[in-house]
This record gives structure tokens, C-alpha cells and sequence, in this order.
């Protein structure tokens, strides 16, 4: 591991950053780390980060001359994405990552990708206008009535829930068949539960404190 934490770690990678998210996310860290070329961004905000991890392969030569060497983790392998190097070498009870959703669809794709393997670090990602994580095997969330809950299956799952205006109970969801996206929530207490790891989760970005807030219980 290049990165322990007691305390979630703020995860900045290459794509878009949205300054505010950037903002509302480092009230929940104590350490910032780069994927790669996501250090430019953080320095672009006025963040320094702890550590940079990845292939060093877009990081600016201006970056570089406002960080110290000792930050670099250079990560030399070509076979796997600079997010997921940087998540795989953070041992942390919570990542919360910016820059790794919109902008390219490959990218996105292979973000989620990510998540879905390695389901067992707990990490949330935001995007423009949601938050998406790997749902734990059971997990109960306080949300508004009507708000929108979408599930994606990275994998065949099977699962069970309360408080959803489409139940999921008996459903045999898989990534080219059934999918649970734009459900909602009937409920205020809304309860899920998956027989195993591959379901992911996606929520407004509205609930991310909600997420934060909930980790020392379902991570």
C-alpha cells in the first residue's frame, strides 16, 4: 500500500472537476491524492496533493515543479487505468473520487469497471449530476420519497429490497438483461440487500453527505 488512512481520502483523477464538488468533498477528507494526471487538476484548484500515484505519463512539467519528488508513486505497469492503480495502493475506510466520471465514455466505463472489481474498497465517485459506489451486500438509506435509485448490475446478481416504488425481490439482474436503472424510493427507509459483490449504486449527488456520513457503519 502507497496510502494508509485512518480518515476517507479525496481521490482526484484527470477528467472534469467540478470546483464546488472539489470543495464539498475535501470537507469529508484529511488526505488528497492524485490518479496520474488528476494531480494537475488538484494544483489547477489550489490542492497540493499528499501523493500522486500512476504511470506519470500526463502529469504536467508545471505540476511537477510545485511538487515535491517524494509525492510521485510511479505505478509502471500498461494494464490497467490510473484509477485503478491509485485505488488498489489506498487502504482507507472510505475514497472519494472527482475526475473519473463524465468527459470520455471510455473512461467512465472503465471507471465503473473498477468499482465493480474491486467492490470490496470502498470508494464513491462523483459525477455532474450523481454519485455512484459499490453496493455493499446489505445497506439501509434515509432518503426523501421520490427520489431517484438506479442499480446496475456489473455481473448476475440477485437481490432484495424495501421502500422501492419497483421491488427488486426475484429479479435476476445482468449487465445485458435486467437492469434496475430510475427506480425511486416510496419510502423514507429504503433497504437493499445482493447475494453478492456487482451491483452498483447510483444516487443524486445531492445524498453524497448521506453516503459520507454512513461509512464507519456499511464499509
Amino acid at each position: 500500500m502507497i496510502v494508509e488512512s485512518r480518515e476517507p481520502v479525496l481521490l482526484i483523477g484527470a477528467g472534469d472537476v467540478n470546483p464546488r464538488d472539489l470543495h464539498n468533498a475535501s470537507a469529508f477528507c484529511t488526505s488528497v491524492v492524485a490518479a496520474d494526471g488528476g494531480a494537475n487538476s488538484a494544483v489547477a484548484h489550489g490542492f497540493l496533493p499528499d501523493v500522486v500515484i500512476g504511470d506519470m505519463d500526463s502529469v504536467s512539467d508545471a505540476t511537477r515543479s510545485v511538487l515535491p519528488a517524494n509525492v510521485f508513486h510511479h505505478v509502471y505497469e500498461q494494464d490497467s487505468t490510473d484509477f485503478d492503480k491509485a485505488l488498489r495502493n489506498i487502504k482507507a475506510p472510505l475514497v472519494v473520487g472527482l475526475g473519473f466520471l463524465g468527459k470520455r465514455l471510455d473512461h467512465e466505463l472503465a471507471a465503473m469497471s473498477v468499482l465493480a472489481k474491486m467492490a470490496s474498497t470502498p470508494c464513491i465517485l462523483i459525477g455532474q449530476e450523481d454519485i455512484v459506489l459499490a453496493c455493499p451486500h446489505d445497506i439501509t438509506l434515509e432518503l426523501p420519497v421520490g427520489t431517484r435509485l438506479s442499480l446496475f448490475p456489473m455481473a448476475p446478481i440477485s437481490g432484495k429490497s424495501t421502500g422501492l416504488r419497483w421491488p427488486i425481490d426475484g429479479i435476476s439482474f445482468t449487465p445485458s438483461g435486467i437492469i434496475g436503472t430510475s427506480n425511486e424510493t416510496t419510502l423514507n427507509r429504503v433497504e437493499l440487500q445482493f447475494d453478492q459483490p456487482g451491483m452498483l449504486l447510483i444516487l443524486p449527488k445531492s445524498e453524497l453527505t448521506l453516503l459520507v456520513s454512513l461509512w464507519p457503519e456499511f464499509f
